[in-house]
């Protein structure tokens, strides 16, 4: 049987990066994740043949190109533990861009703030929104029924109170009206020469038309209809949309239209503020 010190020099050789060795390791040893002081000190024990049965399957899945936190079966997001798998895509930390913003927009209003995230997938964006500020009301909507399962069970995990809607966009709160509109739709172009390296998360949470921004369109038709006057719509895009977001903005009516960047000074974000009077 193999110790540790050999299996993890397999790994990278294998073609494995250090990290992602190390936590496949602890993974099949069922061992924490933040324990990889364990690996060194234990460098010398062998692995029993159950923990390398499971680490055999788990490296097959990794090397299919399959995300890590599929594997783990959790990722952070704004300080927050999410639990994920296939039913829901991987929260990127280029979406704390949009939560950021949102937070902003919320501290900014004089009265209470009813928030509304549209295509919720996990939860993250509603859930790290209820977290921060826990007197506002928070509703998230999603299409995906198992999307909607995975996000309310993070919401009981965390014991966060946000308000879960099945439906199509605008669609699943009609009547309703918010102070905030925030949304991380698919906006990836279908055919795009990227989407090979998400095959393993939900295509219909990626892709929008030719494009990729049918879905934006939609909501920017839609969002007067459900925001409060002087209300604002926040949308996460892509590397290279937000001029075009800005101009299906400005079209629609909104004011104060802008874009936001994220960490690497991409502009990650755009949105406006629906006229206080029409």
């Amino acid at each position: 049987m193999n110790s540790v010190r050999d299996t993890l020099s397999a790994l990278q050789k294998s073609g494995l990066g250090r990290l992602d060795a190390q936590m496949l390791l602890l993974l099949a040893l069922q061992r924490d994740l933040h324990d990889r002081a364990w690996l060194i000190a234990h460098d010398g024990e062998a692995l029993t043949p159950e923990a390398a049965a499971r680490l055999d399957a788990l490296v097959q899945r990794r090397q299919r190109g399959e995300p890590m936190a599929y594997l783990r079966g959790d990722q952070e997001f704004f300080g927050l533990q999410l639990q994920v798998d296939p039913r829901v895509l991987v929260p990127r930390p280029d979406t704390e861009t949009l939560v950021n913003w949102a937070l902003e927009k919320v501290d900014a209003a004089h009265n209470a703030v009813r928030v509304l995230d549209l295509g919720t997938g996990s939860g993250a964006i509603a859930l790290a929104l209820a977290a921060q500020r826990p007197k506002t009301a928070v509703c998230a909507t999603d299409a995906s029924e198992d999307a909607l399962a995975v996000a309310r069970s993070n919401a009981l995990h965390l014991g966060l109170p946000v308000q879960f809607r099945a439906g199509s966009w605008l669609g699943a709160v009609p009547g309703q009206r918010f102070e905030v509109i925030v949304t991380n739709p698919p906006y990836i172009a279908e055919g795009d020469p990227h989407l090979a390296a998400l095959a393993h998360e939900p295509l219909s949470a990626l892709t929008a038309g030719a494009d990729g921004l049918d879905d934006i369109r939609t909501i920017v038709a839609q969002a007067p209809q459900a925001l409060a006057p002087g209300g604002w719509l926040l949308i996460e895009h892509g590397f290279d949309q937000a001029a075009a977001v800005r101009s299906l903005l400005q079209a629609a009516g909104f004011e104060q239209v802008s874009s936001r960047t994220d960490l690497a000074a991409i502009e990650r974000c755009s949105g406006g503020q629906w006229p206080q009077q029409r």
